[in-house]
């Protein structure tokens, strides 16, 4: 009896992070690599031709016409519910990882060994649960004692993305075309995360960005 190939999916904007990928989980039998895309157009338009059963996501992906982050993550949901997502990141945001994982099951760090990927990949594959040591970490510090600190208020999903998005350095119109939403929502939007987060100052809001790593300050290649 032939075992179980599981067809993946890979998408990255960066290529050396694609290729790595690529020849991690080639390496393993049960896996097919059945496409690479570097950006949220090139993913859709696979998808849409090609049926795979787990997609590797790198989170933070610019360019494409879908946009990244939650807003691509839920149009994948939405449009291919067949498919089964693994999220690849080095974001270190304990809130931002703790909204996912309401609808992302496997989460693997880039700053972990490339051997989780094929953990993550089995398990979404099975409809389980995997998230790496360091999100694993990272998770634990949203422990009840630290849930009402500062940097882990809670804004909802659609605030975090607003406020991740800005801290990147795009404009309020940019974010609106990026996720589809009027300009009036989304000032709304990052004004009531500022609320939430005690934070008055634009310059304030980027320093936020900065400590919590919504803006990485360290890009860390994985190994």
């Amino acid at each position: 009896m032939n075992p179980v190939l599981i067809r993946v999916a890979i998408a990255d904007d960066h290529p050396a992070i694609l290729f790595g990928v690529k020849h991690e989980l080639a390496s393993r039998q049960s896996i097919s690599i059945d496409g690479l895309v570097r950006n949220s157009t090139e993913l859709i338009e696979l998808l849409d031709r090609t049926r795979v059963d787990v997609l590797v996501c790198d989170y933070a992906m610019p360019g494409g016409n879908y946009g990244d982050g939650m807003a691509l993550l839920s149009l994948v949901q939405q449009r291919y519910p067949h498919v089964r997502i693994v999220v690849l990141t080095m974001m270190e945001n304990a809130a931002i990882l703790s909204v996912l994982m309401t609808g992302i099951q496997c989460i693997v760090s880039k700053s972990d060994l490339t051997n989780h990927l094929s953990l993550a990949v089995h398990a979404a594959f099975a409809n389980g649960r995997y998230v790496s040591p360091t999100i694993e970490r990272i998770l634990r510090t949203l422990e009840p004692s630290h849930r009402d600190s500062p940097g882990n208020a809670q804004l909802t999903g659609r605030e975090l993305e607003v406020i991740r998005l800005y801290v990147s350095g795009m404009t309020i119109n940019e974010i609106a075309e990026r996720l589809n939403r009027s300009k009036k929502t989304v000032s709304t939007q990052k004004s009531s995360a500022m609320r939430k987060l005690n934070i008055n100052r634009e310059v304030d809001l980027f320093h936020y960005g900065v400590e919590t790593g919504l803006i990485p300050s360290v890009m860390r290649p994985m190994r």
